[in-house]
């Protein structure tokens, strides 16, 4: 097993040591080259956890996505204004979800005081619980009105008496109220056949706003993009959660459970920057791969993409430019 939350150097194509060749890997391995308080910026976590969809009777494998994911970001390009940092991984062992969450919460919580948009590399959905987690150490309060968006085409509202991937978001609306704050829960892409009327109802208990995949064609680009904008004016601070069940089967086969509909890859693309171009996005995660079900790696690649979007969209914003050349590769673990 590898070691909790121990950074190491990534490896991938280098074209020479100029700023224009600057890929992920290279950022990622500077980081690592320097010592003390790291520059604010991008921070991953690998959350090597699948226990959640095996209690939830989905498609076991997601445990291993983290490594995967850095695989198909290490040789995407990489502006000279984005900085990254890979913490390491937070595994779940001996199937104590409920301690992974915690530890992983922690991290989460390491990575925002230290000024970072972390993005979490799941991981079943049941990450998200540990996300939620980390967000508290901070302080939800301090961060005024906590609003959580949902690319899934699941409510991932389960009242099971035992938490599963299923369980995630209604664990955090309990735990919310029973503090008394909203439960500002947003979701774009629900699939109806998909969703039991019982979660359908709960969902409109907690008075979750949400659009359907037969909603979020290409051809209704602009009324997603006015969903968006109207949970952005509703909240202070964003939780951006995305399960790549949300996508096409055939962009995205390698999850728990493959979409027969799904949500075009452009529309997701387009709402995740959207996202990213507002202060208010404090934390992402990014779950549901499943690498052994995986075709050609384009499920991987597919989430990199997105992942690249919302990373160079976020330091684009910042306007924090740096002349630091870019590193050549070093000896290290190889992930291509």
């Amino acid at each position: 097993m590898k070691e909790e939350l121990s950074p190491r150097r990534w490896t991938g194509r280098d074209d020479g040591p100029a700023l224009d060749h600057r890929r992920w890997h290279h950022a990622i391995n500077l980081s690592l080259a320097h010592t003390g308080k790291a520059t604010p910026g991008i921070a991953l976590l690998g959350f090597q956890s699948d226990e959640g969809v095996r209690r939830n009777m989905g498609r076991v494998g997601a445990a291993t996505a983290p490594d995967t994911i850095r695989s198909a970001l290490a040789s995407l390009s990489a502006p000279a204004e984005l900085m990254l940092h890979d913490l390491g991984d937070v595994s779940v062992t001996d199937s104590d979800l409920e301690s992974g969450q915690a530890r992983l919460g922690k991290a989460v919580t390491a990575a925002l005081a230290g000024g970072h948009l972390p993005i979490v590399l799941g991981g079943g959905h049941e990450t998200a619980y540990g996300s939620y987690l980390g967000l508290c150490g901070v302080g939800i309060p301090a961060m005024g009105r906590l609003g959580i968006i949902n690319l899934d085409a699941h409510f991932d509202l389960r009242a099971d008496p035992v938490p599963s991937s299923g369980t995630p978001f209604l664990q955090i609306a309990t735990s919310e109220r029973s503090v008394g704050r909203d439960f500002n829960y947003t979701v774009i892409g629900i699939s109806e056949p998909n969703n039991t009327v019982d979660l359908v109802q709960t969902a409109a208990d907690l008075g979750v706003r949400y659009l359907r995949d037969e909603e979020c064609s290409s051809t209704n680009q602009a009324a997603v993009n006015e969903f968006v904008d109207d949970f952005l004016s509703r909240v202070d601070a964003v939780y951006l959660t995305i399960d790549l069940d949300v996508l096409p089967a055939h962009v995205a086969p390698g999850v728990s459970a493959p979409a027969a509909l799904g949500v075009p890859y452009r529309v997701i693309l387009a709402v995740c920057r959207r996202l990213a171009r507002s202060p208010k996005l404090v934390h992402v995660d990014v779950v549901e791969l499943n690498p052994r079900f995986d075709i050609d790696d384009q499920t991987a690649r597919s989430a990199a993409r997105l992942i690249h979007a919302i990373a160079t969209e976020h330091a684009a914003q910042l306007g924090k430019p740096t002349a630091i050349p870019a590193s050549t590769n070093q000896p290290g673990i190889e992930f291509l």
